[in-house]
């Protein structure tokens, strides 16, 4: 991996942390299910970001990022409603909740400047 392609290096960081979560919620808290869910969105971010990486062109790398950002945004969907059902304290959630948010919006910027440079 490039140590300087910070949307790689991110989204391999969170999915580390969200492997982590996973063993934490099914090993300490019992849950399987929503676990399950927020293993697969978040892990997704960056298979999808590294098959964008090998894109066979522009539109392809868009497509693959912004399914990218799509699972950022599910992710994000999971992470809230595992504090809203107390599976996560406040300082577990918001810690894990701002790297997310972070991802989404470095994603967001590039699907949008993607977007630009393919209409002009």
């Amino acid at each position: 991996m490039k140590e300087d392609n910070i949307i790689l290096l991110k989204a391999k960081l969170f999915a580390v942390r969200i492997v982590n979560l996973y063993k934490y919620l099914s090993v300490e808290k019992h849950e399987f299910v929503l676990s399950k869910q927020i293993m697969r969105s978040g892990t997704s971010i960056g298979a999808n970001v590294n098959e964008a990486m090998c894109g066979i062109s522009k539109k392809d790398f868009l497509a693959k990022m912004y399914i990218a950002f799509k699972e950022c945004a599910e992710t994000n969907y999971w992470l809230d409603l595992l504090y809203d059902t107390d599976f996560l304290t406040e300082k577990e959630y918001l810690s894990i909740k701002n790297d997310c948010e972070e991802l989404k919006k470095i994603l967001s910027s590039i699907t949008k400047t993607t977007q630009t440079q393919l209409n002009s």
